[in-house]
């Protein structure tokens, strides 16, 4: 066999023993070894990465959930902090494997969201904003270490104690930031919080009250100056917790 091919026979031996045999000449004491340690690296990391799920699932669920991975996920990066979010492409794309409960793409992907946040690149103070915070009068200037998504489940609830077998009627909203000291923050949303914060990021130059006021137009509000009044609350809390970082000057 060529070396290419001695290649492709370990690693399909080690990714699933069973099915594939090992390379000719080479003693079983030394595969056992590294089948057992490639098995725990990928299981230990994705155990790390992705607590709630694996408190949530039998040991034997757990295992097979990881095996099925190891077997036949083909990843497009080397990088082990990568991986979870390989995980979740293999939630995506697989066609079978064992069942899980139904949140658990969604869980998985809440989990994963808080590392992306943190590691995340992006950076507050590479942010220009005014020195002074105008809220209504200025352009809100979201966070940019901030995600913010929506969930068919409320995946910021799902532990040992809660584990719903189907979506609520509304979806759950959720953003994740970090702050300025680096620590991770989590704030669930209402309708119209998760609306302004959208706006917000569209970043289009808009001033607060301007936002407010688009709100309340899509509402069909018949009080727009309580929608203002109200929405600066939410400006005010959303910058009491880093989600906003500041105002600028409206175009």
């Amino acid at each position: 066999m060529g070396f290419a091919a001695v290649q492709q026979r370990f690693t399909a031996h080690m990714r699933n023993a069973a099915q594939n045999p090992p390379p000719d000449d080479v003693e079983e004491r030394r595969l056992a070894v590294y089948r057992g340690l490639l098995y725990r690296n990928v299981e230990g990391f994705m155990a790390n990465a992705f607590p709630v799920l694996r408190s949530l699932l039998a040991d034997d669920a757990w295992e097979a959930l990881v095996r099925h991975y190891f077997e036949f996920h083909r990843a497009r990066t080397p990088y082990f902090p990568k991986m979870p979010q390989e995980f979740l492409r293999y939630l995506d794309e697989r066609r079978d494997g064992p069942a899980g409960p139904p949140f658990m793409r969604e869980l998985a992907h809440y989990e994963w969201l808080e590392a992306e946040v943190l590691f995340s690149p992006r950076e507050i103070d590479g942010v220009v904003v005014d020195a002074e915070s105008d809220l209504l009068n200025g352009v809100p200037v979201a966070n940019p270490a901030l995600s913010a998504q929506a969930y068919a489940y409320p995946v910021h609830r799902i532990g040992p104690d809660y584990q719903p077998e189907s979506a609520p009627t509304e979806p759950t909203y959720l953003v994740v930031f970090r702050h300025r000291d680096d620590r991770i923050g989590f704030m669930a949303l209402n309708a119209v919080s998760a609306r302004l914060l959208q706006l917000i990021l569209q970043d289009e130059g808009r001033s607060g009250e301007s936002l407010l006021r688009a709100i309340a137009a899509e509402l069909q509000h018949p009080q727009p100056e309580a929608v203002v009044e109200n929405g600066l609350g939410i400006l005010t809390d959303f910058l009491s917790r880093d989600i906003l970082i500041g105002t600028r000057v409206a175009r």
